[in-house]
């Protein structure tokens, strides 16, 4: 066996049959002669790459492989990479290093210092030492990435790949790494009585709670504790049905805002979730005095990095059975009814406002749609219209970097072949991600794209009021025509004039990707 026969039988032992990647000379040895079962996917961009295979990650909640081309690919792919990073997707950056001869001299395509290029972004980044440790280099990458739970990064000379694999490469191949994380039954006992002997107690839940499969549980343990229940600030994933009876909406980004909110109450659980991240900066008090917030998480490097408060790093899933049975005898205190969202309010001079294209969807779209959202200056409107009731309903960018929503719609419908998928897009961030609607085309995905022009960075707009630079320039950006843009990739494009007529686009069922634009009035996150 070749090194690279033996990187496959690994690939495949861990379920990574699906590569995503933008391939360049150096990955082509690897590439050759792909083996039968596996799936490669290409992405005109490494950051609609890296994009696709964060969507897809978040799906399937497991190591996705993503090949990159030496250090140009891997810079390209970065500035996505931060996004997969706060949605701890645990993705499996490969990129190709030049023969092994040629790097001290830095021939072109050395990868210099390759170990180092993607940090401090990824868990564990490296390079293997020979050809012989290519496998078990690989194999570390990939369990590295599923225990932290963020992308590791691995460079490998492509002479390594038709190396003779050595009587050692193969122990690498169905390798397993279990981690086990029960909590402690003293622990769970002193967290109930902390729960009883609370006045009003709240939860806060992560993006983690819908990434883990706990929707339903989280939905079952607010409704027995009768508990107020948010959002975790910028929020990528909806953990809990947003017109839910409990459910008290995302918390706002800034200091003085979530010590407010969380002001009435004594102990406050958050599940999945960092405390906090934090965006607008609005100092105070952390919290007012009589809160005492308790972490509950997987995630040691959040728990760690908490500047307050008291963390349990354990799996959550765990600890929310163990209290939804504790508490099961309170049962009888289930809410009922859900909320209804308003009418939408209105457009003017010839556009439609969000509120309208969100109420749009509510109304036409199935109930088990997958929503990915890249469309921040609409997301108050968002909020106000939207019915969300199910688990892997909502994507949205973890770290905020742009170019997520059209490449992510992609991974997700392409792991979740048997649900609806629509990308809702603003103008400003499109232009980013655009070269996904290939890929999308390329595989007959039957997303539907709906984008928001409105002719400016609305987000961008908002936030210089917040900071006085309203007159800072290169917040406009006229004159694009998606519909034109998306033909020229292979997606059927529509243009929107008026709610009736987006509503009677959206009515019909897609047999491939297509893009609906609506021209909107602009409106502010909040």
């Amino acid at each position: 066996m070749q090194i690279r026969d033996v990187a496959y039988e690994i690939l495949r032992e861990n379920g990574m049959t699906t590569v995503f990647g933008n391939p360049g000379s150096n990955e082509l040895p690897f590439l050759a002669g792909m083996p039968e079962g596996f799936r490669y996917v290409l992405g005109l961009h490494e950051g609609a790459v890296v994009g696709m295979a964060d969507g897809y990650s978040q799906v399937t909640g497991r190591p996705v492989l993503v090949n990159l081309h030496a250090a140009s690919g891997s810079g390209n792919a970065m500035g996505a990479l931060t996004n997969a990073v706060y949605a701890r997707s645990p993705l499996v950056l490969t990129a190709g290093q030049q023969v092994r001869p040629a790097i001290g001299m830095e021939a072109m395509l050395s990868n210099v210092e390759a170990s180092a290029l993607t940090k401090p972004l990824v868990g564990w980044a490296g390079e293997p030492s020979c050809a012989g440790d290519v496998p078990r280099s690989l194999s570390q990458a990939i369990h590295e990435a599923d225990l932290r739970r963020r992308p590791t990064y691995l460079s490998i000379p492509y002479d390594d790949w038709t190396e003779e694999a050595g009587v050692n490469a193969q122990a690498s191949i169905g390798r397993r790494v279990i981690r086990s994380a029960l909590p402690d039954p003293a622990r769970i006992a002193e967290l109930v009585e902390d729960v009883r002997a609370a006045r009003n107690p709240a939860l806060v839940l992560g993006g983690d709670v819908d990434t883990q499969g706990l929707f339903d549980d989280v939905v079952r343990l607010a409704e027995i504790l009768d508990a107020p229940t948010w959002a975790a600030p910028s929020l990528h994933r909806l953990p809990f049905p947003n017109r839910h009876p409990l459910f008290r909406g995302v918390l706002p980004a800034g200091i003085t805002p979530i010590a407010d909110a969380l002001a009435d109450h004594d102990l406050v659980l958050v599940l999945g979730a960092p405390v906090f991240r934090y965006h607008e900066y609005l100092p105070g008090p952390y919290l007012h005095e009589g809160t005492r917030v308790l972490q509950i998480t997987d995630d040691g490097e959040a728990a760690a990095r908490a500047p307050f408060g008291e963390s349990l790093v354990v799996d959550p899933g765990a600890v929310v059975r163990e209290l939804v049975k504790a508490f099961a005898d309170d049962a009888d205190r289930l809410p009922q009814a859900f909320t209804l969202p308003g009418d939408p309010q209105q457009g003017s001079a010839g556009r439609v406002h969000p509120e309208q294209v969100f109420a749009a969807l509510r109304d036409t779209q199935p109930t088990d749609t997958a929503y990915v959202v890249e469309s921040t200056s609409t997301n108050g409107s968002w909020w106000r219209q939207m019915d969300l009731r199910r688990g892997g309903s909502y994507f949205f960018p973890a770290s905020g970097g742009l170019g997520f929503g059209i490449p992510a719609a992609v991974g997700v419908a392409l792991a979740s072949p048997d649900r609806p998928v629509v990308g809702v897009i603003g103008d400003g961030s499109a232009n980013y991600g655009i070269t996904g609607l290939w890929t999308a085309a390329e595989h007959r995905l039957p997303v539907t794209y709906v984008l928001l022009r409105n002719g400016t960075y609305g987000a961008l707009q908002w936030f210089a009021g917040l900071l006085g630079a309203s007159d800072a320039p290169g917040t406009t950006i006229p004159g694009l025509d998606f519909t034109k843009i998306a033909e020229g990739y292979g997606v059927e494009s529509f243009q929107a004039g008026s709610p009736e007529h987006l509503r009677a686009l959206l009515a019909e069922v897609p047999d491939g990707p297509r893009l609906i634009q609506v021209d909107t009035v602009t409106t502010t996150p909040a």
